[in-house]
């Protein structure tokens, strides 16, 4: 879009100049072994009650409106569109780049991005597909995003919330970011568009990361964060298509990104290696994480900035990461959560019609301490393991996945890495080394030939004994040292889950409905 400013236009900078361009406006630091630092004020995660999407002719009937979806009317946008572009007209410098969303090129999107900061130029860039010279040469920009931190919405003018706006006109093809310096709200918008676009063609988009054996076989983990979508996917004996979303077409899993952005606090060099070398690389983006001046070394476990600290890197700073951002499409599908109940088994093997009730469930668990005025573990049901960036009913994405689960015969796990031997306070974290082995043995096969039972609240499959795990943990229960109370904690969570469904049961087969635990309330 033709934009009136007087400011110098840097287009399609590379690394190097944009973090020399972020030290020269003060926008961070860099740190001992070469990474920029740069912090992003009050918002440290995104505005999610701040987001909108127009309602208009072509939005009407396709976005499932509610409490995710929130509609702003066309005449509101008309008037932040305006504001926006007067507000471009003063700035001193603006950072442009040209990027694809998506690596098939089939399925992909063009996006033209206007940055105010550096560091947001270079942040995105990392983020999505870089096109190479030759396309962008002849780059025509399909969406655009304009990002100004400064800018300050006037909820009566714009119909938002606050003085920050993300919102977004699928009509219009424009996406306009204001009053946050949280980078992360443009790569999540991108996801939203293409979920919105992708599934009208038959692509199944998920909030998931994804990996490919030795074997060719490719893995995609769906999850929330903190669940260890980043942590799993990155495993030294597995190709690495992407951490965070991804397009499930009819002949591949393909990387939404072009980079990772991965949480960063209590990063231990031991269980992560590959994301922990990241922190050393020149070219990392480190939001939020605390850094002595002057040694310039940083403190992964300083939570003073923000809890939620991250890094961006590049995703070819992983060792194995696919040359192409893609894989055949997959042999398995792992739904993971960190059930801070410590109620789920540690692995679960899923029928296709319990991977769609999870799937729609998108289940994982608040813990004590993480929001104000929460003192006990708390549910949290995101459908389909993403509903901030899911447009469409979540039954449009979970008829998608069944579809395509059947069609591939799909094996499908359900993987807790929350807690085990009692809630979260009195039991501990699930091993990382447990949670890898089991999935280990989930995709290679072997999982599959170990003897089973059937968990009696949930009625999914759960292994009773796996090479190299300690056997007491695949059975919860017997974790806990008080066995009633598992059970009124397992009874309480499975209440939590049938009375979510519920907005899911006239939009579902009845075999889904009953695939979830509804029928053993009693267990």
């Amino acid at each position: 879009m033709g934009v009136e400013t007087r400011a110098a236009i840097f287009r399609n900078l590379n690394t190097p100049q944009l973090v020399e361009q972020s030290l020269a406006r003060g926008e961070g630091k860099l740190a001992k072994d070469g990474p920029l630092v740069v912090s992003t004020g009050k918002h440290t995660g995104r505005s999610a009650q701040d987001k909108f999407m127009v309602r208009d002719a072509e939005t009407e009937s396709s976005v499932w409106w509610g409490k995710i979806n929130k509609p702003m009317s066309p005449e509101a946008f008309a008037n932040l569109k305006a504001d926006f572009l007067a507000a471009l007209e003063d700035k001193d410098a603006l950072f442009v780049q040209d990027l694809y969303g998506g690596s098939q090129p089939a399925h992909r999107v063009n996006v033209h991005v206007i940055n105010e900061l550096a560091w947001h130029s270079l942040f995105i860039r990392t983020m999505l597909v870089r096109p190479d010279a030759a396309e962008l040469a002849s780059f025509d920009p399909e969406y655009t995003i304009i990002d100004l931190p400064s800018f300050r919405a006037d909820p009566e003018r714009h119909g938002c919330r606050s003085e920050t706006v993300i919102a977004v006109n699928i009509s219009e093809k424009l996406i306009l970011i204001g009053g946050t310096e949280y980078a992360g709200e443009m790569k999540k918008s991108v996801f939203g568009v293409l979920n919105y676009l992708l599934p009208a063609k038959g692509v199944m988009p998920m909030h998931c990361s994804a990996n490919i054996g030795p074997r060719g076989d490719t893995a995609v983990f769906f999850g929330l964060s903190g669940t260890g979508k980043t942590t799993l996917s990155a495993d030294a004996s597995r190709t690495l298509i992407g951490d965070d979303e991804h397009g499930w077409s009819d002949s591949a899993v393909f990387n939404f990104e072009g980079g990772c952005y991965a949480k960063m606090i209590r990063l231990s060099e031991e269980a992560e290696p590959e994301i922990f070398a990241t922190t050393r690389r020149f070219g990392t983006v480190l939001e939020n994480v605390v850094m002595d001046d002057t040694t310039r070394e940083l403190d992964l476990d300083d939570n003073s900035l923000a809890e939620n600290t991250r890094g961006a890197y590049p995703i070819d700073f992983i060792p194995n990461a696919s040359d192409e951002n893609m894989g055949p499409v997959p042999h398995n599908v792992v739904m993971l959560t960190a059930d801070a109940f410590g109620v789920l088994p540690p692995i679960a093997r899923l029928t296709p019609e319990q991977a769609m009730y999870h799937f729609l469930s998108g289940y994982t668990a608040k813990v004590a301490g993480t929001e104000i005025g929460v003192t006990e573990p708390e549910a949290t049901f995101s459908t389909c393991f993403g509903a901030p960036f899911m447009p469409r009913h979540p039954s449009v994405y979970g008829n998608l996945l069944k579809e395509r689960i059947a069609r591939g015969g799909v094996n499908c796990w359900l993987v807790n890495t929350g807690w085990t031997g009692g809630k979260y306070g009195v039991g501990s974290r699930m091993p990382i080394k447990a949670t890898r082995a089991l999935l280990n043995a989930a995709l290679d096969g072997s999982l599959n030939d170990a003897e089973f039972r059937t968990d009696p609240n949930f009625g999914f499959d759960v292994p009773v004994s796996v090479p190299g795990v300690d056997t007491a943990i695949l059975d919860p229960r017997g974790t806990w040292d008080d066995e009633a109370e598992y059970d009124a904690t397992a009874l309480k969570l499975v209440e939590l889950f049938v009375e979510n469904f519920r907005q899911f049961a006239d939009a579902v087969d009845a075999e889904v409905v009953d695939a979830g635990p509804r029928q053993r309330e009693t267990a």
